[in-house]
């Protein structure tokens, strides 16, 4: 029996068009700049999303760190949410490596910051205090997706304070798909984006982030310091490439799927948020470590959490959410 696996949507696999896409891929020595395929993703991504150049780059945790480190110098700070991946699950990096520190804020129900906080919470020009240089977002954020009318205002206050605005997209095509617009319509508003190719879009490896011609010639520098120099990196960026080409309308699939496990998990009496793209969060409480273990001996993996998230993603069929929506069902009514 194949395993239903609902950690996350990084567990995917890659299609058979992606793997051919891969083993026919032209090679070169990145570091040098020699790369095809790296310098096309690059620079197709780049003006895909509104930005003059983009690096490729291993991890969403790395593209991230160039970028914070990159927009913020030692002792300086950036605004970001309790909940933000930058924030909360990416090792501390910012502050071990960088040296910056972080100003967290709660999030809000509906996945932003409130700007009303974020203003406050910009440090005066007084040397006593870190000097504040940076807005990081995330979207989307817990599966929500911010408007494009908040994404203005957030741009808006950063320009009015003299602060970047960076993007934390690694499900930034989810947000697009979901709002049905292009995803330069989402990122304009930015000075620079971390896009995951590993997630939804089920590439194996790697993120690319994008932003102005000098911004990424210092996360270049940035990303050979940490270890992130590649070689002949061209198959992973096919596989990217390939992401972005076949792989980004049928993420209307798996937000279909979310929706149906959703209801499916109401109808058997869970508690369940609000579902607006891949992720779909239940109340366990107490049960967590009983239900995933559970669901594991019927084979279906989960994570063990007291609010629960569930991710969808193009390994998982509706047939399939329809056997997890019995098999949680079964247990509820245990």
């Amino acid at each position: 029996m194949t395993d239903i696996d609902l950690r996350s949507d990084t567990v995917t696999l890659p299609s058979s068009g992606m793997r051919e896409a891969m083993a026919n891929a032209p090679l070169g020595d990145d570091v040098y700049g020699e790369d095809p395929m790296v310098n096309k993703l690059e620079s197709e991504l780049a003006v895909r999303l509104g930005f003059a150049e983009a690096l490729f780059v291993p991890t969403g945790t790395m593209s991230n760190l160039l970028a914070l480190m990159a927009h913020c110098g030692r002792g300086e700070e950036y605004i970001v949410g309790q909940q933000a991946h930058t924030y909360k699950y990416e090792g501390g990096g910012a502050a071990v490596l960088g040296s910056i520190q972080p100003q967290p804020l709660e999030v809000q129900a509906d996945g932003s910051l409130d700007l009303d906080q974020v203003a406050a919470a910009i440090k005066p020009d007084d040397f006593h205090f870190a000097r504040t240089r940076l807005l990081a977002l995330e979207n989307t954020m817990q599966g929500k997706v911010l408007p494009l009318e908040y994404l203005a205002a957030a741009s808006r206050l950063t320009r009015e304070h003299g602060l970047g605005l960076h993007l934390d997209g690694a499900r930034l095509y989810n947000a697009s798909v979901k709002l049905g617009v292009d995803a330069g319509d989402i990122t304009r508003h930015f000075d620079s984006v971390s896009v995951c190719l590993s997630k939804g879009l089920g590439a194996p490896v790697g993120s690319v982030l994008c932003g102005a011609a000098d911004f990424i010639g210092r996360a270049r520098r940035l990303r050979k310091m940490v270890g992130g120099g590649l070689r002949q990196a061209g198959q992973l960026a096919a596989a990217g490439l390939y992401a972005l080409d076949h792989q980004v309308e049928r993420l209307l699939d798996d937000h279909d799927h979310a929706q149906l496990l959703a209801e499916g998990l109401r109808a058997g009496g869970y508690e369940v948020e609000p579902v607006q793209t891949n992720m779909v969060y239940a109340q366990l409480g107490e049960r967590a470590q009983a239900l995933k273990i559970f669901a594991g001996e019927r084979g279906i993996k989960l994570s063990a959490a007291p609010r629960l998230r569930m991710v969808t993603h193009m390994d998982v069929s509706r047939q399939q959410i329809e056997q997890v929506i019995s098999v949680l069902t079964e247990f509820n009514q245990q």
